[in-house]
């Protein structure tokens, strides 16, 4: 007779060996604490020392138009880059290549000579063919709509509208690539399980597909709005006062440019650190849900 090996009936307590200090130590955020540690003596400073108090209370006065700028021109990125995106997957062969061909162009050319150019070239121009177009129609007689567009002018649109203008366009397409990989991350079976259950493309796509895919790319889509936060500096090429902007306003009027430098950098500090602890939080409530 063979002898049955002993099988236990309750349940096993495996006790989890505890972390050591020293395995605490070393997954300890050492980097998150010396920038915290850097932004509160630069704070102490700006607080104590009247130069420096003095720059921050001048450049601070930017800091709306920077935000401002950020998430207008984040806003209209994001559709479109979403628009771009579902391009870049028709099956449509004129908007697929409409949409590679906007994607592609733009993230070949610098982010700074995109400003430069939408700005001061595309705008224009945009404005330029709304004018012709205005006049075409009053020939034609219609007259209401041709007075309006005939009306627009380049002096009209401030360079921080010029500025948003270029963001969009430029973030857009790298937004764009994002939204393609996470819709191709959902299993085509559930398109599939769509459609056969009545749903026509556009209904599948809304109400299935996108909401899962946004949901995997959520950290992307983060991490790229701080980057739009660092890239919206590159505005005061355009005279648009933001804290750039008014940082080297004030240090060329007071040729303080320690104080002026250090404040600006400290405060794009803060602003990108904070907004990165939400974007690791976002993630981590993610995992946990998954």
């Amino acid at each position: 007779m063979v002898e049955q090996p002993l099988v236990p009936t309750g349940p096993l307590n495996i006790e989890e060996e505890p972390i050591s200090f020293g395995a605490r130590l070393n997954e300890f955020p050492w980097w998150l604490l010396s920038i915290f540690l850097i932004a509160i003596w630069v704070f102490f400073i700006i607080l104590t020392n009247q130069n420096y108090n003095e720059a921050f209370n001048f450049i601070k006065a930017g800091l709306r138009i920077t935000i401002q700028t950020a998430l207008t021109a984040y806003g209209f990125a994001l559709i479109f880059g979403l628009i771009a995106g579902l391009g870049r997957l028709s099956k449509n062969i004129f908007f697929n290549n409409l949409a590679r061909l906007y994607v592609e162009l733009i993230r070949g050319v610098p982010i700074l000579v995109l400003i430069f150019f939408i700005a001061l070239v595309g705008v224009p121009s945009v404005v330029d063919g709304l004018n012709a177009l205005g006049e075409w129609l009053m020939t034609i007689g219609a007259k209401p709509l041709a007075a309006a567009l005939t009306a627009f002018n380049n002096q009209n649109i401030s360079m921080n509208a010029r500025a948003i203008v270029a963001l969009s366009v430029t973030y857009g397409a790298y937004l764009a690539e994002i939204f393609r990989a996470g819709i191709q991350s959902i299993e085509h079976g559930q398109m599939e399980a769509a459609r056969s259950l009545g749903m026509s493309y556009a209904q599948a796509m809304r109400h299935i597909i996108l909401p899962q895919a946004i949901r995997n790319v959520l950290p992307a889509l983060g991490n790229d709005f701080v980057a739009m936060v660092k890239d919206s500096s590159l505005v005061s090429v355009l005279a648009v006062r933001d804290i750039t902007q008014v940082s080297r306003l004030y240090a060329g009027s007071t040729f303080r440019f320690r104080e002026a430098y250090v404040t600006l950098s400290v405060l794009y500090l803060t602003m990108t650190i904070l907004l990165s602890l939400g974007v690791q939080l976002i993630e981590r409530r993610l995992r946990a849900n998954d």
